[in-house]
C-alpha cells in the first residue's frame, strides 16, 4: 500500500505515479445509491473521489496534514531509471514500472449527476487511510 510505505519509509521517494483516491465510506455510500436509487439501473459508476494525484501530491499530503507521522514522508522525486532498478529485486514496484509517467484521471461526474453522490476530496481520502493506519496500529514506524 502506497501510503502505508510513504509514512513507514520503505518507499525512498516518489516515482512518477498517479493514483486515483477515495474515501472507503464514499465507496460504501456510492455503492448504497446505486443499489437504491432507479436512476442507476444497468449504469456503471466510477467511484473515485476527484482528479488523480500524483505521489508526490500523496507525500505532500501526508507531510503537511497527518502530523508528527508524516514528518518523515519523503518528497523527493524518483527518476524512473531508478524505479525501474529497484524493479529487479522489488515485485511490487516491478508491477507497477509500466505506469511509470503516464498521465491518468477518471470522472466521477457521473455518480454526481445521477445519483448525488458527494465523495471527500482524495486529499481527505489520503489523511483518512494514514489515521486508519495508525488506529489499526500497522505502522511500524522506525
Amino acid at each position: 500500500m502506497l501510503v502505508k510505505r510513504l509514512l513507514d519509509g520503505s518507499l525512498p521517494g516518489c516515482p512518477d505515479l498517479r493514483y486515483g483516491a477515495v474515501d472507503v465510506r464514499d465507496v460504501a455510500n456510492l455503492h448504497l445509491k446505486a443499489m437504491t436509487d432507479p436512476s442507476a439501473r444497468g449504469e456503471r459508476f466510477l467511484a473515485n473521489g476527484g482528479d488523480f494525484l500524483s505521489v508526490l501530491q500523496i507525500a505532500q499530503t501526508l507531510k503537511d496534514g497527518a502530523g508528527p507521522v508524516g514528518r518523515k514522508v519523503p518528497t523527493r522525486a524518483l527518476p524512473n531509471w531508478f524505479m525501474r532498478a529497484i524493479g529487479l529485486f522489488d515485485a511490487e514496484v516491478n508491477g507497477v514500472l509500466p505506469e511509470l509517467g503516464k498521465y491518468k484521471n477518471a470522472s466521477n461526474e457521473k455518480a454526481r449527476r445521477l445519483l448525488g453522490w458527494a465523495p471527500r476530496s482524495p486529499r481527505e481520502a489520503v489523511l483518512a487511510t494514514a489515521q486508519s493506519l495508525l488506529e489499526l496500529r500497522l505502522l511500524k514506524m522506525g
